[in-house]
């Protein structure tokens, strides 16, 4: 397909194969293998068609335990663990090659009304005060590890636009804070399971980023092992994903070749629309003699 928002919403499009079981396809964009976020997109969708629509998600936790393949299709297995009057709990397990690669818990609820309070979010320029995908590649495209220019000038779902771009062509150690513009390029279906879905897929991007930057690093560097290890999404306020979203994140720790990142989704009128979570393998490569 030539339309990325249109091939995203297919790789989230899941084949019912029996009873609590389902199949997902990965795209075929040459990756060595299956983006995270990819991943945590279908196994929400196949938990979500065990659910009432009734019932939203609100939460969500996974663990990636092994690469998984591009070349071959994803199985997800449900497990319909609890059914109550306000929430409902669904485990679902990813497997290829007959092992498990990600393991995923999603809990959905039933609409209430309640106390509310909210972050406030920060304040940084606005999408329209920043470059343009195409201004940022033409700027510093030559200039960028050559897999960093391969994500660059793929065709994407989603246009970034990064409040502060030092971080790609320095070393320099920098504070491990970063905020990131995003939206869908294209419209997406009036269907909330679906745009949550999207929303957990959208998460996984430019995570890991704030925790590589105390250390004059990025994600592209060549001399680091980074995997995702696990991540957590909370879902907040809806959000009907037609205008740019600020993905705020920072990194408070890291330690044992991991780094931990924190994240925060908003509106672009300052709506908190969701919460994220996750730590990353963040390797040093020890060079060969």
């Amino acid at each position: 397909m030539s339309d990325p928002i249109a091939e995203l919403l297919h790789t989230l499009s899941l084949e019912r194969l029996e009873h609590n079981l389902y199949r997902g396809n990965s795209p075929k964009v040459g990756w060595q293998r299956v983006f995270g976020g990819q991943v945590i997109g279908q196994a929400l969708v196949a938990a979500q068609q065990t659910v009432e629509e009734a019932y939203g998600v609100h939460s969500l936790h996974a663990y990636f335990l092994r690469p998984g393949d591009p070349a071959v299709p994803i199985i997800y297995q449900v497990d319909r663990i609890r059914d109550g009057r306000s929430f409902v709990t669904r485990r679902v397990n990813a497997i290829q090659h007959g092992h498990a690669i990600f393991s995923l818990m999603a809990s959905f609820q039933l609409e209430e009304d309640g106390l509310e309070h909210q972050a406030e979010m920060p304040d940084v320029p606005t999408p329209e005060e920043l470059d343009s995908d195409g201004e940022l590649m033409r700027g510093f495209i030559d200039k960028l590890p050559q897999a960093m220019k391969n994500w660059w000038e793929r065709p994407r779902p989603f246009e970034f636009r990064p409040v502060v771009t030092d971080h790609y062509l320095t070393r320099d150690r920098l504070e491990p804070v970063q905020h990131v513009w995003i939206r869908t390029l294209g419209e997406v279906p009036d269907d909330n399971p679906l745009r949550a879905a999207i929303l957990a897929y959208a998460s996984d991007m430019t995570l890991l980023d704030a925790a590589t930057f105390p250390h004059g690093r990025s994600v592209w560097d060549p001399q680091l092992q980074m995997a995702s290890l696990d991540h957590a999404m909370w879902f907040h306020r809806h959000n009907d994903l037609s205008d740019w979203m600020l993905y705020t994140s920072d990194s408070p720790s890291s330690m044992g070749s991991r780094g931990f990142t924190r994240g925060m989704i908003f509106s672009r009128d300052g709506q908190h629309v969701a919460s994220v979570a996750q730590e990353g393998l963040m390797r040093v490569r020890t060079p060969k003699n």
